[in-house]
Parts: C-alpha cells; structure tokens; sequence
C-alpha cells in the first residue's frame, strides 16, 4: 500500500506564497502521474496540477496555470507545489495523489490503484 505524506500548508494572504511537499513511500508499477488536488466546501474537488511519472511533462488546471508550478523533489518519490499569487479562491484542502492515469486530475474518481494523502490545509485571505 503506497503512503502518501503532504506537507507545507498554512494561511496567507493574497498575493503571498507556499510551497507543499509531498513524499510517496514509493511508486506503484501502475503510476502514471503524481500531483494535487483541491477540495473546499460548497466546490467539486479540482484536479491542480500533476506531472507524468516517466515523461518529462506536467499538467495544470487553468486557473492555476502560470501561478502555481509543480517539480519533483530531490528524493525520486517526491513532488513539490510552488504555489505564488495566491487568491482566496485557493483556499482549499489539499490533497497529494497517485494514480494510473490523468482522469482523477479532470474529476473521476480515482482508479483503483490510486493513492492519495490525507491533505494539508491552505487558506488564503483578503
């Protein structure tokens, strides 16, 4: 069973920044893709951004596309969510995940070797 460890979240206000963490026990042979995604009351849960385990590629959801970047950490199990401009909008929770394929990142349920992390909360204020 892959565990998955986020760290990093906070408050801050509009316009600031955070850096989340995330640390994978390891990659299951079925990992296509390792990254975020959101969920605050009252919204869908929003797929944020991922980067392809074996391509050098990354996927963002547009309305984080040129504020947010996500790399891989220095260990070869870690992503990392440079999160700048910050809005209130991206207050959310926050969660790591893992999964076979990008479908979880545009709203389906993970697949059923997905793996996600019990999240770290970011709250952004006016």
């Amino acid at each position: 069973q892959v565990q998955l460890k986020e760290s990093g979240g906070g408050s801050v206000q509009a316009g600031g920044s955070l850096t989340l963490s995330c640390a994978a026990s390891e990659f299951p042979a079925s990992a296509y893709a390792m990254g975020w995604f959101r969920r605050s009351p009252g919204k869908e849960r929003e797929g944020v951004a991922a980067f392809f385990i074996g391509e050098e590629k990354t996927w963002y959801a547009g309305s984080v596309k040129g504020r947010f970047t996500i790399s891989r950490g220095n260990s070869k199990y870690t992503a990392i969510l440079q999160m700048d401009r910050l809005t209130p909008e991206d207050t959310a929770m926050y969660y790591c995940l893992i999964d076979g394929t990008l479908s979880a990142w545009y709203g389906a349920n993970p697949g059923p070797y997905g793996a996600w992390g019990q999240g770290t909360q970011v709250t952004v204020s006016s």
